[in-house]
């Protein structure tokens, strides 16, 4: 018999043999030429550890996305690729921006939300997690609805006290997961009031634990918890989908909790090839649970970690850098880099003292004008300001003087109580025992109030009525002719081998006359229902879509957006936690005095009034061209009437090489 012979070659986990020497003209893209020195390093490591510190406006999406390019380029698997970034939107851009640079290899890429990879990876291993495949995700309405259920049945109330609402219990159940700190420890440090109830609290917490586990419900920190276990635990259904992971990406890294960090730590048990790319300096998410010392301690959780700094800043020209330079040189614990440019021009960022808030609010509307008749659009402007409040007396001063404007703010589509009603019977149909779910369904109805509700529940927990067989087929009803007409429809579209579209319109014609005597402004709100149908056009699997829905709220209610979103231009007023991400032409950031930014609270402890640093330095980093700060040197208190007050020592010790300021009095 014939007989082959074989060679072995050494390949690495995936069967890729690595080159040594890699020939850059046989890329497709030039990456040598695309890319600065520090980016092209970045986008060229391979194996290892590395720690990407990217300063504003350095092109962190670019360097990220060059490499998933580069990396399929090389050879390997884009299935074996993992990115995780915090929106859903942010993971879309890149994979598009890849395969554009590319081609549609880059298309497969593992990329999504730590949320929404959880999900996929506990469906798929649904049963070593001890979980059923077709389980619900609570959004934070649901979480909370079902707290305050637990919270007001189980006689936790007291009239003679004030007991934590549900919103409180919710925040300090899910820190505890965040932060890994225990729940009397929150309630300590944070709500000291509420200590008498730390054990009422904790019972709340069991409570909840055991009725999600009965329902087949998981909420947000659930998805988090679970996929943590499951990578620890390495059992044969974690070793396959860590031997498929090659390569761990990590965007914002200086936003991930103590939680998510743990779970990139699992990620790379078994390859430790992990890029974390973030900016100490714009760890400014504290109160959602993200922890600074995440980036801080990076190269200590990881072996023979390898730092790269970014800092050259394509987006604000020098002046403006070299006074947010002279904000972060302060910081007591950073890594060290100075952002420069190769911009010409710019004028030295503006520090204005208005002698009252008012005069301060003048000044911004005259200034906006100006710029406007400058050619430069209102879309291009931008007033920052620590808390939503300090811009409600500018806020009149636009509206005077004719400017339109967008706060940003308000709740999200998928909030909105609508939008929750029809979820509610999609939910359902998924999932028959989800409870909170049915409740907000059944109270839709005239005549039926909590406790017939209730009644309809018992009754379905004990079996005695079912959505899973035809209710027409039934011998009597138990219930008035709106019961049998619901259970029609909830039977039909949990037995219906249809589309989510379809199974939505027929929801839809059920709902339409509920809707019409439960809403005033139903016209108004009609409108996000078509947008929803629009929405389900593009799904196949009705759980994909309750699942995205739940993880990643797609879009701004048309109820929310109100009449201002028919305006094609507007000047953007902007809390600066919603501005991160963003930049402007021209930037305006008020209310920079001591006690308001950094707000009095921060300075109690220095890791808050480091957050606040942090704070200025995101404000002022979203300029491009122009930067004005202003303060009020009079502020009005209820109390004690007009104060003098202090500029914000961010700004109070800035030379006149980097900020010219200014002086604002009113002409009599």
């Amino acid at each position: 018999m014939f007989q082959k012979k074989y060679t072995l070659k050494r390949i690495n986990t995936l069967g890729h043999s690595i080159p040594k020497n890699i020939d850059e003209n046989k890329f497709a893209i030039n990456y040598k030429a695309d890319l600065n020195s520090a980016q092209f390093e970045a986008v060229s490591a391979i194996d290892g550890a590395y720690l990407i510190i990217a300063g504003a406006g350095t092109g962190k999406t670019r360097t990220l996305v060059y490499r998933v390019a580069r990396l399929v380029e090389l050879g390997y698997d884009p299935k074996s690729i993992l990115l995780l970034t915090f929106t859903r939107k942010a993971a879309n851009e890149m994979m598009n921006r890849a395969s554009l640079l590319l081609d549609n290899r880059c298309s497969k890429v593992n990329g999504g939300t730590f949320h929404s990879f959880a999900n996929l990876t506990l469906r798929k291993y649904a049963k070593v997690c001890g979980l059923n495949s077709s389980f619900t995700i609570l959004d934070q309405g649901d979480t909370a609805d079902v707290i305050n259920l637990i919270r007001s049945q189980a006689g936790f109330i007291s009239k003679e006290k004030r007991f934590p609402n549900k919103q409180t219990l919710v925040k300090v159940f899910s820190l505890s997961v965040n932060t890994g700190k225990q729940v009397d420890q929150i309630i300590s440090e944070e709500y000291p009031h509420f200590k008498d109830y730390i054990d009422k609290i904790l019972e709340i917490q069991n409570i909840f634990t055991g009725y999600k586990q009965k329902n087949n419900l998981l909420d947000y920190d659930d998805l988090l918890i679970y996929l943590r276990r499951f990578l620890f635990d390495l059992s044969p259904g974690a070793n396959s989908i860590l031997s498929s992971i090659k390569f761990v990406m990590v965007d914002e890294y200086q936003d991930t909790n103590k939680i998510q960090a743990e779970i990139v730590k699992g990620l790379t048990k078994l390859n430790n090839n992990i890029m974390a790319v973030g900016d100490d300096s714009q760890s400014i998410y504290s109160f959602r649970g993200a922890d600074f010392r995440n980036i801080m301690e990076f190269p200590k959780l990881f072996k023979d970690v390898k730092i790269i700094k970014l800092e050259e800043n394509y987006r604000s020209v020098q002046p403006i850098l070299n006074f947010t330079n002279q904000i972060i040189s302060g910081a007591v614990e950073k890594y060290d880099k100075k952002l420069f440019s190769n911009k010409t021009g710019g004028e030295l960022p503006n520090i204005i003292a208005a002698s009252n808030e008012n005069l301060q609010s003048k000044f911004i509307v005259e200034k906006i004008l100006e710029i406007r008749e400058e050619g430069i659009p209102l879309k291009e402007i931008a007033v920052l300001f620590r808390s939503s409040f300090f811009s409600f007396d500018l806020e009149i001063e636009l509206s005077k003087a004719n400017i339109p404007f967008q706060k940003f703010g308000g709740m999200k589509f998928i909030e909105t109580a609508h939008i929750k009603d029809v979820m509610a019977f999609l939910r359902i149909a998924s999932n028959p025992k989800d409870v909170v779910s049915w409740y907000r369904v059944l109270l839709l109805h005239e005549g039926i109030g909590p406790k017939t509700a209730q009644k309809i529940l018992d009754e379905l927990a004990a079996s005695q009525i079912t959505i899973k067989t035809d209710p027409a087929s039934a011998s009597s009803s138990r219930h008035n002719e709106k019961i049998t007409k619901l259970f029609q429809l909830l039977f039909r579209i949990h037995t219906e081998q249809s589309l989510p579209s379809e199974k939505l319109q027929l929801v839809l014609n059920y709902y339409h006359p509920l809707f019409k005597v439960k809403y005033d402004d139903f016209n108004k709100r009609s409108k996000d229902l078509e947008i929803f149908q629009n929405i389900t056009e593009k799904y196949k699997s009705l759980d994909n879509l309750l699942s995205d829905m739940a993880i990643e709220p797609i879009i701004d209610s048309v109820v929310d957006i109100g009449d201002e979103s028919k305006e094609n231009e507007f000047v953007t007023l902007s809390t600066i936690h919603s501005a991160k991400g963003l930049e402007w032409h021209s930037v305006f950031i008020i209310h920079a005095v001591e006690g308001f930014f950094p707000s009095g609270r921060s300075a109690e402890k220095l890791e808050t009034l480091e957050e606040e640093r942090r704070l200025m330095y995101v404000a002022a980093t979203r300029a491009k061209q122009n930067l004005f700060i202003t303060y009020p040197m009079n502020m009005y208190e209820r109390e004690s009437g007009t104060t003098l007050s202090k500029p914000s020592r961010f700004i109070s010790e800035m030379n006149s090489d980097l900020a010219e300021g200014w002086l604002l009095e009113e002409d009599f």
